[in-house]
């Protein structure tokens, strides 16, 4: 990548971004701003310097050097857990899981999982996704029918991949109420999933949060539901073709032998179904935002998909011949990723970019700021999917949409081949046209999503061109 700051473009010819903050905002003005938009903490500097350091009630650190980015996700690992505050928000939801879990806890609950997402096993689950993609087209067939109407793509993603994960986690049911937990999951992230005053201030876990505890009753009963369909099919016995929970029942630490229990598969299972859906219909939404903001990216990825497609929906077996595609998914990852703000506490002392940073320091790893960072991208704020052509062009550590190092999201590779597969599927049928004046606004709580939902018309996709006849195919 270039790294030589670049004049950015005309910004009317710009996808929506969020503006960061050019002074301090204090400590009140921080809460004020962490709770309606995580990204409004992020300093402009933070896309122009490799560190950026303060204290607002505790000492912290933005870093978006790719070197120290390597160095707090994989050299340094052990020294750089989860903070306090990402703990103190997730855990309710989703217990000890992998995503929270630290050191030989986290370490055997990734052994035991790691062959669930192996790639004979994404492909295994695949046809649920190619299903989900045929049955999102259909909706979306209906809003073609009547033109003019404009469909909040985002509502149209989020039931896609929820059905997509409710089917790979819970194939037989079991009296698993699919809806209810949907809405809890959803009302936890916008109600509860907010930095608090105690947060910012580092008070002690101990410390109650009102705002978390008015959520125990719903996680409660989200949980109890869980556990009576993991008791049910450990009774039933798995599937003729796994789903994920046989899996995860079947999944044992190559090293102890251990296998989770009943609380440890279910957290690791709301974990799954929370990052398996949110996160990918994220990607699709902000993807197509994207195709829509840009008429000439929208029309070469629609060309390369209905020369691979024809009429039908894309498989596992595409993805491969979706390159295009793939790289407009990237840029969508980088533009907007769904994991916008990595928070880590430090445990010992250490030095970023020749700075010190002290036991108890927070660092945190802003990728909305690295991934439009002026030192290391060309144009950061343009949509520009060729970026990615080549990818050994780009530093490892400089893109980072699912993290990277030992703790590397374990569902990275199901979620891109859950995006790809429905991406072309609908791009191959559909033409999507931006609604003036209905421009997503970019929104971190827990993930970053697109205030107003993604409104876009829908038509029918132009018929692909026909093939040239065999003489002039010869010529």
């Amino acid at each position: 990548m270039p790294r030589d700051a670049t004049t950015d473009p005309d910004p009317r010819a710009l996808p929506v971004q969020v503006p960061l903050v050019t002074e301090p905002l204090g400590l009140l003005g921080s809460l004020r701003v962490a709770r309606e938009n995580v990204l409004g903490l992020i300093p402009d500097l933070a896309t122009r310097q490799p560190i950026v350091s303060g204290r607002t009630g505790k000492r912290w650190h933005m870093v978006m050097d790719p070197e120290c980015n390597r160095r707090i996700l994989r050299d340094n690992l052990e020294n750089y857990p989860k903070s306090e505050v990402t703990k103190l928000i997730l855990e309710p939801a989703i217990g000890d899981s992998l995503f929270i879990a630290e050191g030989e806890h986290w370490l055997w609950q990734r052994r035991a999982a790691a062959p669930v997402f192996s790639a004979r096993n994404i492909r295994n689950l695949a046809p649920i996704m190619t299903a989900a993609a045929e049955r999102a087209a259909a909706r979306l067939a209906a809003h073609a029918a009547r033109p003019g109407r404009a469909a909040n793509l985002y509502d149209e993603m989020v039931a896609a991949t929820f059905e997509v994960i409710s089917d790979v986690t819970f194939s037989g049911d079991e009296g698993f109420d699919r809806l209810a937990v949907h809405r809890a999951i959803d009302n936890y992230i916008a109600e509860t999933a907010k930095v608090s005053l105690l947060d910012i201030l580092g008070a002690p876990r101990w410390v109650p949060r009102p705002g978390r505890l008015m959520s125990r009753r719903v996680l409660g009963e989200m949980k109890r539901m869980a556990d009576g369909a993991i008791e049910a099919r450990r009774k039933a016995g798995p599937r003729p073709v796994p789903d994920l929970l046989d899996l995860l029942l079947e999944g044992e630490d190559p090293k102890s032998a251990r296998r989770m229990t009943t609380p440890e598969l279910r957290d690791n299972l709301l974990t799954f179904i929370v990052a398996g859906h949110e996160t990918t219909a994220l990607t699709l939404a902000w993807s197509l935002y994207l195709l829509a903001f840009d008429a000439r990216v929208q029309d070469r990825a629609r060309a390369e998909a209905q020369a691979v497609l024809g009429g039908r929906a894309a498989t596992a077996a595409d993805a491969e011949r979706l390159p295009f595609l793939r790289q407009v998914i990237d840029e969508a990852l980088r533009l907007y990723p769904p994991a916008a703000f990595l928070s880590r506490t430090a445990r010992g002392p250490d030095r970023l970019c020749g700075r010190e940073v002290r036991a108890g320091d927070t660092v945190m790893l802003p990728i909305y700021a690295l991934h439009r960072h002026h030192l290391l991208w060309r144009d950061p704020h343009a949509f520009d999917p060729g970026r990615f052509a080549d990818r050994q062009a780009i530093d490892r550590y400089a893109f980072l949409p699912f993290g990277d190092g030992p703790r590397i999201c374990i569902g990275a590779a199901f979620a891109m081949m859950e995006a790809t597969i429905i991406l072309a599927t609908l791009v191959a049928r559909f033409r999507f046209r931006p609604v003036p004046g209905r421009d997503p606004r970019p929104v971190l709580i827990l993930t970053l999503r697109p205030e107003g939902g993604v409104w876009l018309t829908v038509e029918p996709a132009p018929a692909p061109p026909p093939d040239p006849p065999p003489a002039q195919r010869a010529a």
